[in-house]
């Protein structure tokens, strides 16, 4: 009986042995192959709009899977308060400044023709470019080169196709969705009105999140076998926002569980902002995306990609909590989108890569969206291209647990913001931020460390640091050959005065009235749910 027990339990530790070899075999043959690259990129989504970032509204337990498994970047910054810039600074691994596209592609943006808006602003903002052109080695045309099958899936609006520069242009082999426009022209709902997003009967009433993520799931699946490089970026979560019935509800109840405050908004310096997290159509909205989310990532794992697929996730801005549609608030940060303030730039960044040790969940280091391309070359184990990428650095260094040296992170706005920025340009210097202005020619000085919120302005409390930190600044805007806002002079400043009293007054009356509305238990948009039903 003994020598049976024996023989058994050497059979049993030998077929254990050979399973665990098996399972190493099978690891190291996954991560020999070039790995896969899943980029996730959400439109206007701020850096608090995630349950793993803190807020206790939305929820996000998709994502914050991503979030968990990988590495946190704290203090990760999109190049631009705005989408077409910050989206041009993904692509080619540039600051605005040099590749030119300092302001979203709209009309009536720049010189003369802004007048038209009617703002009444003391400066004419600059001419800028409006689509991405082919100077640069794009990011998906670099993996492109190494053998990776491509895929573009969602908002480009980097240019279209009179200007030849749809994501085909770009090094995509294959564009779902992707056109010059900035927001869900047709709405979330199907049938989409984009002519690169066919509408099929049977989906009728499908959110554009979910029609996205299935068609990029029919893309990895139909390249399981090979390298890939997809690029899912999201309409969600711009304006104009919709959801369901279903959602709304839910987060209707959720707000007024969590108390409804009696009044919703407080005047920034020019258009009202949201004060608090709850409102419940974009509550929704962000749920739509998460869902949509889950969805690819269960493709990934259930075709067995999981263990070589790295996966980046992002937002090409901070959350809107002015102008458009008022629909956020960041909390501990000021502003949002459009703003020159962190809430303007600080985005959710993360990267997973399932293969790596994590050696810290959260990196507290700067670091900016131009660094992502050379990063996921990198990570991939591609040759890196810094004539290409030369505002960004590979952070490998960081998720190995290493470190990438001191270095300032700029940005340059010499736009108005349609959310309520001004002209501006930034450095970020350790934790010492210097935002200068291009209206009056003056700086302000905020340390993050202690003062998140930017409320603090310490620039006369420190001269020295003001001094040396506006200076490299300006030497480094000069190094860019880069363009700037210019003095009207037909400037009508009682106008402005006239327009600003409008922001405070009717303006932030009908932000209330719209809020108070929506949280009633009896509010609904239209008959349908804006085609949800």
């Amino acid at each position: 009986m003994k020598k049976i027990i024996s023989i058994l339990t050497v059979l049993f530790l030998f077929s254990s042995c050979n399973e665990i070899k098996k399972k190493e075999v099978e690891l190291k043959e996954t991560v020999s192959k070039k790995p896969n690259v899943l980029f996730i990129l959400v439109d206007d989504l701020g850096y608090a709009d995630l349950s793993v970032m803190g807020s206790t509204y939305y929820e996000t337990p998709n994502i914050d899977k991503i979030a968990t498994s990988g590495t946190v970047f704290t203090n990760g910054y999109a190049a631009c308060t705005v989408c077409s810039p910050s989206r041009a600074s993904l692509m080619t691994g540039q600051n605005p400044a040099r590749h030119g596209i300092t302001q979203f592609d709209g009309p009536r943006n720049s010189g003369q023709s802004w007048k038209e808006r009617k703002r009444y602003t003391k400066l004419l903002p600059p001419q800028y470019k409006h689509h991405l052109d082919t100077t640069s080695v794009t990011l998906p045309e670099a993996f492109k080169e190494q053998g990776y099958t491509t895929f573009f899936a969602g908002k480009w609006h980097l240019g279209g196709k009179e200007q030849k520069s749809l994501p085909t242009d770009h090094g995509f082999d294959v564009n779902v969705g992707g056109n010059h426009s900035g927001g869900p022209s047709g709405g979330y709902f199907s049938p989409f009105d984009n002519p690169n997003l066919p509408n099929l009967p049977e989906e009728k009433g499908l959110n554009l999140s979910m029609k996205l993520a299935n068609e990029t799931s029919k893309f990895i699946e139909a390249n399981k076998d090979t390298p890939f490089f997809a690029y899912l970026s999201f309409y969600a979560v711009h304006g104009g926002i919709q959801t369901t019935k279903e959602k709304w509800t839910k987060y209707r109840n959720k707000a007024e569980k969590m108390g409804i405050h009696e009044n919703g908004f407080e005047m920034e310096r020019v258009l009202p902002a949201r004060k608090y997290q709850d409102n419940p159509v974009y509550a929704g909205l962000i749920e739509h995306v998460d869902d949509a989310i889950g969805t690819v990532m269960k493709t990934v794992k259930d075709l067995s990609l999981d263990k070589n697929t790295i996966v980046v996730f992002t937002s090409d801005n901070g959350g809107v909590t002015s102008g458009d549609n008022f629909s956020t608030n960041q909390l501990s940060l000021r502003g949002g989108k459009g703003y020159q303030w962190e809430g303007g730039t600080r985005v959710p960044y993360f990267i997973h890569v399932p293969w790596m040790k994590q050696n810290k969940a959260n990196i507290d280091v700067p670091v900016s969206g131009t660094d992502l391309y050379p990063t996921l070359l990198d990570l991939a184990g591609l040759p890196l291209k810094p004539k290409a990428h030369r505002d960004g650095e590979s952070l490998k260094p960081l998720l190995l647990g290493e470190n990438i040296g001191d270095r300032p992170l700029y940005w340059h706005y010499p736009h108005y913001g349609n959310q309520g920025g001004e002209p501006s340009s930034i450095i970020r210097k350790g934790n010492w931020k210097l935002i200068y202005y291009w209206e009056d020619l003056h700086a302000e000085l905020y340390n993050l460390d202690t003062d998140l919120g930017e409320r603090n302005d310490v620039a006369e409390d420190k001269p020295e640091i003001t001094k040396q930190m506006q200076t490299q600044l300006l030497d480094w805007l000069k190094s860019m050959n880069t363009h700037y806002a210019q003095i009207d002079s037909e400037w009508d400043e009682a106008a402005r005065e006239k327009w600003l009293e409008h922001q405070k007054t009717a303006t932030m009356q009908r932000q209330e009235n719209h809020r108070k509305k929506m949280l009633n238990e009896d509010w609904q948009p239209n008959e349908d749910w804006w085609g949800s039903e």
